[in-house]
């Protein structure tokens, strides 16, 4: 049986990662989503093929895969018929399973997923008219404790693998149609690579601002963004790729040197007394300690900028002072910078109420004269609380008949 027990709940300490890179399965096959192709070409010859063999099999079993994504081993074409068979009995193309999916008015959607050992988490697409943004989770849970967002408040259970993150990415794919089309020889028909619409529907970028705090999970994180920025694999660039961090100050430099890709910050305060009560974590690194480390950040530059995102909570975070002082500390830092102000997405339960749009908006006036830029990001999935700290896995409440009965009167609207 699978180790699925609880993670401890740490407080101001790291938390200790479940070590596991694939998830057992019943079935005692392997599942191969997540796994970079060295990987897959030593597990063939564990299996028993012959070194030369296994290299050939994984390069094209990878190609399948991660380019073409194929959910079957029948599928793959250049592979003797002989040898399918052969991979179907010892290893699996996975998915996380679809506990639910879900359609905001707005457009947005939102999966509620499960892994292999029944542990579930979310991830959420928003298209928009010139891109779609994917919201992957790296944890099933989070550990952070952050006040005003629903997620914090349950427990870590533990740490997805590789191939749960990457899952989610070929998921999406899935859904929108998106994996080119044609033989892997090219022979059968031409190949439609896909190209970018005005629509938005495909997706074209990824944002690691899902459940859990990515940085907590940073090996598993870095395999699946591999994976995804691997040109012979999903092959999308790593400007088109942000990580979200609440702040894991030692493993930041790392995401930078080893990953690359575009750096978010969960600021969301100017002070230490409302950061520590809003984003605890904010007690062991502190802002300055956290902005020093947004300034060292491998490839920051004002082509690359940091984003910092800002909850607007109702007179706590909101003045025209913190406005100010945000503006002082971005400069004192000399961080190339864009902020994001997130209006507060209510739950059950929170603490806090949102701000008003006309404080919003004299808050953002500010940051702009102070020479950032400070946009207002528009709620989105607000109706299926898919918005920015929405992401809480309450199916377990659902029994399977009220999810087929809200399914069905989603396909009659």
């Amino acid at each position: 049986m699978a180790d699925t027990t609880l993670m401890s709940i740490p407080g101001q300490v790291d938390p200790v990662p479940v070590a596991r890179d694939i998830t057992p399965r019943a079935d005692g096959r392997i599942d191969l989503i997540g796994l970079p192709k060295d990987r897959i070409r030593e597990l063939f010859a564990e299996a028993g093929l012959d070194p030369k063999q296994a290299k050939l099999r994984a390069k094209q079993v990878f190609h399948w895969l991660y380019h073409r994504g194929v959910t079957e081993f029948e599928a793959m074409t250049d592979i003797a018929k002989t040898m399918r068979p052969w991979l179907a009995e010892r290893f699996v193309i996975g998915r996380p399973e679809v506990v639910e999916a879900q359609h905001s008015t707005d457009g947005t959607r939102k999966w509620l997923l499960k892994t292999a050992d029944g542990h579930e988490f979310e991830m959420v697409f928003i298209p928009d008219a010139d891109r779609g943004t994917l919201c992957v989770s790296s944890q099933v849970g989070c550990t952070l404790n952050c006040r005003f967002c629903h997620t914090g408040t349950m427990k870590l259970v533990r740490n997805l693998t590789p191939g749960e993150i990457v899952g989610q990415v070929m998921l999406a794919r899935d859904a929108l149609g998106e994996w080119p089309k044609g033989s892997m020889a090219g022979l059968d028909e031409a190949e439609d690579e896909g190209h970018y619409t005005s629509d938005g529907r495909l997706l074209t970028n990824i944002v690691m601002m899902g459940m859990g705090e990515p940085l907590y999970n940073f090996d598993n994180v870095k395999g699946a963004l591999k994976l995804v920025m691997d040109g012979d694999g999903l092959a999308l660039s790593k400007r088109r790729i942000t990580l979200s961090t609440s702040g894991v100050v030692p493993m930041m430099d790392r995401c930078g040197e080893e990953i690359g890709v575009n750096l978010a910050v969960s600021l969301h305060a100017v002070t230490k007394e409302i950061r520590d009560e809003i984003v605890p974590l904010n007690k062991k690194y502190g802002i300055e300690e956290l902005l020093q480390a947004c300034a060292d950040y491998p490839g920051a530059s004002n082509a690359r900028r940091i984003t910092f995102e800002y909850v607007m909570l109702k007179d706590k975070n909101d003045t025209d002072e913190h406005a100010r002082e945000l503006v002082r500390l971005l400069k004192q830092y000399k961080l190339p910078a864009k902020v994001n102000l997130i209006p507060f997405n209510p739950w059950p339960g929170a603490a806090y109420d949102t701000s008003t749009p006309e404080r919003v908006k004299r808050f953002s006036d500010i940051v702009f004269e102070g020479g950032i830029s400070a946009p207002v990001r528009t709620p989105r999935g607000r109706d299926i609380d898919a918005a920015c700290g929405q992401l809480k896995t309450a199916a377990e409440k659902k029994s399977r008949a009220q999810r087929d009965r809200e399914a069905a009167e989603a396909i009659e609207a």
